[in-house]
């Protein structure tokens, strides 16, 4: 998509064939034939625009709540922040008093549109369509009066003057792969370097599968923020939008968050007691298992797994807790017995440090009973092990 593309959607015209659209749940079944209608009417540019936006806007609706009358390419919405994501990391910027803020690779006003809503934010984007997307999408929202816009390359920019900076660096290549490792985000995080001792504080968004030695040297805070127990990204905290802590876990949409406590007692290890503990995926990923425990009074059932156990079944938005029915060394035979006894017939079958596929095992088990359970594949005290839980 280029400018004019983009004109011709904001326009009168265009506006009126994206509402013909609006109704219409865009699938690969009926796909070419309003691609053909639409031809007929439009040429192939335009036709090609007002299909891909409309079907955008269907996707982009699980991360914002006004996608219908949003701008979207396709690489920007997939690496854009959800809403519910942007606002929540917005407040910090609030609580820190930051009036004036640098949005660094803005693309489409993804975190724009929050960040606005509380102060005068600096847009600095190279490609002009997603510019002119972030200042149509911040106004969508109702904040384009504090959004503007600045085309410049990141790379070259010489920092002006701004309370704080919220960096977004790309994380895929021209042809959607993601990168894997900080030094192949473009532009790189080295682009900090120029700033973070001209503003009070800055915040960068990166991978939430970063590999932590990458970032060992740098003094911030790592936040993993997780969204109905899916992990979706995470985030770099400087100077003063940094807390004391060096480790956080957040958990959207309650807000529930958790941090490396210091605490240098261990965790003790224990075959699995009458309750198992399924820590959130950002507190895995954020390494906050140890403080977790400490906090629930469990155990680790393994030196190196990720499930915890307890006598008692605490309350908590950080895990989910399964009554334990039964554990054993895994040998698929006494597994397979073991449930067609108990006439149990559904599983959902889960996994940690286990090498085996569950829908193989699935077909292994050959159930048809009326009863359900789950099954956990792992290791217990460092030996391969299943654990079989209460349906919660």
């Amino acid at each position: 998509m280029n400018l004019d593309d983009l004109f011709f959607l904001q326009s009168e015209a265009g506006q009126s064939h994206l509402a013909q659209l609006a109704a219409t749940v865009i699938t690969p079944d009926n796909h070419l034939s309003l691609a053909a209608e639409l031809r007929q009417m439009l040429p192939p540019a335009q036709a090609q625009a007002i299909l891909e936006t409309a079907l955008l806007r269907q996707i982009a609706a699980a991360k914002f709540s006004r996608a219908p009358q949003m701008f979207f390419t396709r690489p920007a919405l997939e690496q854009a922040s959800g809403e519910q994501i942007a606002h929540y990391r917005a407040r910090r910027f609030l609580e820190a008093g930051c009036s004036t803020i640098a949005d660094l690779g803005c693309s489409l006003g993804g975190d724009a549109l929050a960040l606005a809503a509380q102060a005068e934010v600096t847009g600095v984007e190279w490609d002009p369509v997603r510019l002119a997307m972030a200042q149509h999408n911040v106004a969508v929202y109702g904040h384009g009066e504090r959004f503007h816009p600045l085309q410049a390359d990141i790379n070259e920019l010489t920092p002006f003057p701004a309370a704080a900076l919220f960096f977004d660096p790309g994380r895929r290549d021209e042809r959607g792969r993601r990168f894997y490792s900080i030094h192949e985000y473009q532009p790189p995080l080295t682009v900090l370097e120029r700033w973070l001792g001209k503003v009070k504080g800055a915040a960068a968004k990166i991978s939430p599968g970063v590999d932590y030695a990458e970032i060992a040297h740098l003094d911030c805070e790592v936040e993993i923020i997780s969204v109905q127990g899916e992990v979706k990204e995470a985030v770099l905290w400087f100077g003063g939008l940094r807390s004391v802590a060096r480790r956080r876990a957040t958990l959207l949409p309650s807000g529930h968050t958790l941090t490396d406590d210091g605490a240098d007692e261990s965790v003790a290890v224990t075959a699995p007691l009458a309750y198992l503990y399924e820590p959130d995926g950002a507190i895995i990923r954020a390494g906050l298992v140890e403080p977790l425990a400490r906090q629930l009074g469990a155990n680790k059932i393994d030196p190196d797994i990720a499930y915890l156990t307890g006598e008692q079944p605490i309350e908590t938005n950080m895990a989910r807790c399964y009554p334990v029915q039964d554990f054993f060394p895994f040998q698929l035979k006494h597994l397979r017995h073991y449930l067609q006894a108990r006439d149990i017939g559904q599983v959902v079958i889960k996994k940690r440090g286990s090498p085996l596929d569950p829908d193989v095992l699935r077909r292994q088990l050959r159930l048809r009973g009326r009863g359900q359970a789950v099954i956990f594949l792992t290791h217990i005290l460092g030996q391969p092990g299943v654990i079989i839980g209460t349906v919660s």
